[in-house]
């Protein structure tokens, strides 16, 4: 079981009480929700093995390079440099979340130029047996096989959904390998990809299952007689250049030379020093019992 730490951690900054405070006045509430998830999903799930991934480059210059509005609408210049947006009572948590997964002996991953979802998938891909990977980006559906399900946690971790091959079958009519085709023609706000334009969820449905590739859509496109209607053609014809470019910023990179998952000592007394420092309550000796 594989985690989209930073996801994790946002779901947990906006949807824990922001009343959760340490003993000198800091905001915990996204430590405390990150480690009671990681526990839920555990005892749920009892993986063998675990790993955070961690997002050393959350918008990797060359995606940016390929779709200059990628995340671009969560950047802001600091000092002359750019950085993510993040409200400052979850970043001063973020070196609290790791230094927490760090006592507790949980595998923290990361990789230079390349952002937690590239991590997940080479995970997921390099592991000899059933893989769980635990996002609220749809974009990991790619993921999905035999050997592979996403946790999405989007709606929240008591109410996630365990997405297989029959599930995308079922909601989206498609199969995982041509879920990169379906969100690069369909788009994503969150993330700064556009999308074509006029083209949603139905329509981009429907193209992905008449045709074998975005190639080949492009090919019906230009083609007059392809019985491709003529508003359709038009509107893959003004975005041929974008949807190449999307395809790879979309596409997770599943082949990174990563660290393996074994696990480190628990430190038990320093989390728990950890804990009472922190005022975590309950959430630091529920993912304590989990691994134990």
């Amino acid at each position: 079981m594989v985690f989209d730490t930073s996801y994790l951690y946002f779901r947990a900054f906006f949807g824990v009480p922001a009343t959760f405070r340490s003993p000198d006045g800091r905001p915990v509430n996204a430590v405390r929700g990150t480690l009671d998830f990681i526990a839920r999903l555990m005892q749920q799930y009892s993986p063998d093995d675990i790993a955070c991934a961690w997002d050393v480059d959350w918008r990797p210059q060359w995606r940016v390079d390929l779709i200059p509005s990628y995340k671009a609408h969560r950047v802001v210049e600091v000092a002359g440099a750019e950085i993510e947006q993040v409200d400052d009572d979850l970043t001063v948590q973020v070196p609290m979340i790791r230094a927490a997964l760090e006592l507790l002996g949980i595998p923290i991953i990361g990789a230079k130029d390349h952002e937690a979802d590239d991590v997940l998938a080479s995970l997921a891909r390099r592991h000899d047996g059933v893989s769980l990977v635990v996002t609220g980006d749809r974009d990991l559906f790619q993921l999905v096989d035999d050997a592979t399900s996403v946790v999405y946690v989007a709606r929240g971790v008591a109410k996630h959904e365990l997405v297989t091959p029959e599930v995308l079958a079922a909601k989206y009519g498609l199969t995982a390998d041509r879920y990169v085709d379906f969100a690069v023609l369909r788009g994503d706000p969150s993330d700064g990809l556009p999308g074509v334009k006029g083209i949603g969820d139905k329509s981009a449905a429907s193209l992905v299952t008449t045709y074998p590739s975005l190639e080949a859509m492009v090919e019906a496109a230009v083609a007059s007689d392809s019985g491709m209607s003529p508003s359709m053609r038009s509107k893959l014809l003004a975005d041929v250049d974008y949807l190449a470019r999307a395809r790879e910023v979309v596409t997770c990179v599943d082949s990174l030379q990563l660290p393996g998952l074994e696990r480190g000592a628990v430190d038990a007394d320093g989390a728990k020093r950890l804990s009472e420092e922190l005022g975590l309550g309950g959430s630091m000796e529920r993912l304590l019992a989990v691994l134990a």
